[in-house]
């Protein structure tokens, strides 16, 4: 991560360390818990500090702060309506936080210049919800449309690496059929081969199993973890989907009314005793959750909508607390 010493940094200086918190904590200490298989706390490539967002009156991000551990897959989860998307937006730089900071491995991009941007977007690969390909064009070029685009590759090398990425997705024997001549699985497939050309940093995920029925979610799931583990890059899932979660994710935060109930493991969430994460995990009807949180959301704190929603939990019949996994 590119930065200097905290007390050489200035307020023009974008690769500056990140601040800490009041408390004199660094930048990743929230994510304790969760250290790597080497028993280090991963590095974040990420971090979001205290970011906020507003369209008119509604609070869509009410100071958002977490870490994304490098080099590992972490999925933002919550109900409709919570601003999962608009913090992707925010992260990548297609939305402007109101106020906070984003630092994506070392700079921080809020008002950063469009040409700085640009540059830090090269860091990013997108897989969009509905894949996002080009009804005209074959599997291949749509595969090989960033690298045209935005790389002065000779087509020799960009042939090398379509046919590597669509080999890595089961997508070889596909690559001359145009998009509606193939599954839903199969867009996804291509829109993730392609996300992935420009060996990125940083592969952000929009509800990728949106529209799949099960069986192609599981394979997805299954496609998505193996390509972390290969390409060794940073996964970053807008979700709610729970199981597809539990089968990739290291890390999970949850959103709900605005703000950010816990940032953590996937082991240290699967143990949380919070009423707001055992009923979205659990996908129960009772508890803090309601039908329509536009219409229900208010001021009140997490800590007291918890609280107060708890016994109502313990009282509903024939509860099954087991997270859901399938």
């Amino acid at each position: 991560m590119s930065q200097s010493p905290a007390s050489g940094s200035t307020p023009g200086d974008r690769t500056a360390e990140m601040p800490r918190d009041p408390s004199g904590r660094a930048p990743d200490d929230r994510s304790r818990g969760d250290q790597d298989r080497n028993g280090r706390t991963p590095e974040p490539v990420i971090s979001l500090r205290g970011v906020t967002k507003s369209f008119g009156s509604h609070c869509v991000l009410s100071d958002i702060t977490f870490d994304v551990p490098k080099g590992r897959t972490t999925a933002i989860m919550g109900p409709s309506g919570t601003g999962k998307s608009v913090l992707l937006k925010n992260i990548i730089g297609l939305l402007r936080p109101d106020s906070g900071e984003i630092w994506v491995e070392g700079e921080q991009i809020v008002g950063m210049r469009d040409k700085d941007l640009y540059r830090v977007r090269k860091k990013f690969g997108v897989l969009f919800q509905d894949g996002a390909l080009f009804g005209s064009m074959t599997l291949y070029d749509n595969i090989a449309f960033p690298l045209r685009e935005h790389t002065r590759k000779g087509e020799k090398e960009i042939r090398e690496l379509v046919h590597q990425n669509a080999e890595l997705v089961g997508l070889m024997d596909h690559l001359t059929k145009l998009p509606g001549e193939v599954s839903g699985g199969m867009k996804k497939r291509a829109g993730l081969a392609r996300a992935m050309v420009m060996e990125p940093d940083i592969v952000l995920f929009d509800e990728p199993d949106s529209g799949l029925d099960p069986v192609r979610v599981a394979y997805l799931d299954d496609l998505v973890r193996r390509a972390q583990e290969e390409t060794g890059a940073t996964f970053f899932i807008i979700t709610h989907n729970i199981p597809s979660v539990m089968r990739t994710a290291d890390y999970i935060g949850i959103l709900f009314r605005s703000k950010l109930v816990k940032f953590a493991s996937k082991d240290d969430m699967k143990q949380s005793d919070n009423p707001i994460i055992r009923q979205f995990l659990t996908g129960r009807a009772k508890g803090p959750i309601g039908m329509d949180e536009m219409a229900e959301a208010d001021d009140t704190d997490l800590e007291e909508v918890a609280q107060r929603d708890w016994s109502e939990m313990d009282e509903e019949p024939g509860i099954n607390e087991d997270i859901l996994t399938v």
